[in-house]
């Protein structure tokens, strides 16, 4: 439960400072066109998350529902969420894509953790 919470803050999959062919997203539109219509996962907790262009998130992880809100703010993606009734606390996050079907979210504005996600 504590690992598939650490997902759920976005991000608990380390990504090895080597695979670095990531390409960094610091405009709101090219992130909208990016994620619409489309779902962010990881298998591995069958999560899936959708990024709504009016700021809501939506999804489930392990079976259990994610809610919360979303923001673009100086070229980072702001987000607080609830996973059935946890809090994950407001955090905003360094955004990189790789090949369009591949999102890499960085914690602390860059400075944390990360995760990859497919886009679906």
């Amino acid at each position: 439960m504590l690992k598939a919470l650490a997902c759920l803050t976005l991000l608990a999959t380390p990504v090895s400072a080597v695979a670095n062919d990531f390409e960094p997203v610091r405009d709101q539109g090219e992130f909208l066109k990016l994620v619409q219509d489309r779902v962010l996962r990881i298998g591995l907790y069958d999560l899936a998350i959708s990024l709504m262009p009016d700021g809501r998130i939506e999804g489930s992880a392990l079976g259990w529902q994610i809610t919360g809100q979303w923001q673009w703010q100086d070229g980072y993606f702001c987000r607080e969420m609830d996973w059935s009734g946890t809090p994950i606390a407001y955090n905003c996050q360094l955004v990189e894509v790789q090949d369009g079907d591949k999102m890499r979210f960085t914690v602390d504005r860059g400075a944390g953790d990360a995760a990859v996600f497919r886009l679906r």
